[in-house]
């Protein structure tokens, strides 16, 4: 399950590496996810994030039943610091994993809402100029300097969203190279854990060897 959930989040880093940048490759990838959005997609994508969040709260659940045992026993158990290292890395993996899905879905939000924006900024532009030409006579001047005005009011509007969502995109990006740093970290931390499961094996094996050959001596 471990690789899988290295598997998961590396995909998804990629994922998000690739609507950081606009590149024909990104355009795929939005109208792929416009299309995950609509019919059963999201019906789907809500059960398996739920099935994922229900297996972090079961490997939480198993880190507690553990650190409970060990305070009643009052030692340290190799398997149980085994169990314990191996669950908790479970959970950070799909702690993960289910961040850096909500990260896309954003980045795939704000990305949608900029092109609507961008496109009825240029609407209201080719309005306000189309007013512009055809402005002749006293009455219809004064209604279309009206609606020129109104216009560019909503332009000024829609700027300022533009902005605002421009800065929000800006923020995702650096959470998102955060992120990236964070998941190196974590592979480290993968490495050491394996290593320290391959040491507890050995002690384990060697205190089996010792108790057998304990026991050996008892027999005889």
């Amino acid at each position: 399950m471990i690789h899988l959930l290295f598997t998961v989040i590396v995909a998804e880093m990629a994922l998000i590496m690739i609507l950081l940048f606009k590149t024909p490759l990104r355009k795929l990838v939005i109208m792929g996810l416009d299309r995950v959005k609509r019919g059963r997609g999201p019906v789907m994508v809500k059960t398996v994030a739920g099935t994922v969040v229900v297996v972090l709260a079961s490997s939480v659940y198993s880190m507690m039943k553990i650190e409970k045992r060990s305070i009643d026993a009052g030692a340290v158990n190799p398997t149980d610091q085994v169990l314990m290292a191996k669950h908790l890395l479970e959970a950070s993996l799909m702690g993960f994993t289910l961040f850096l899905a909500w990260m896309t879905d954003r980045l795939h939000h704000y990305i949608r809402e900029l092109r609507l924006l961008r496109k009825s900024m240029e609407a209201v532009k080719k309005q306000s100029r189309v007013f512009d030409d055809a402005k002749s006579g006293s009455e219809e001047a004064k209604a279309m300097e009206e609606e020129i005005t109104n216009l560019k009011v909503k332009v000024k509007k829609l700027e300022s969203e533009c902005e605002t969502k421009t800065k929000e995109l800006k923020a995702a990006e650096a959470n998102t190279v955060a992120l990236r740093k964070q998941s190196e970290g974590f592979l480290l931390e993968y490495d050491r854990l394996l290593e320290d499961n391959q040491n507890l094996r050995n002690q384990l094996q060697s205190i089996d060897h010792g108790l057998s050959h304990s026991d050996s001596k008892k027999n005889m």
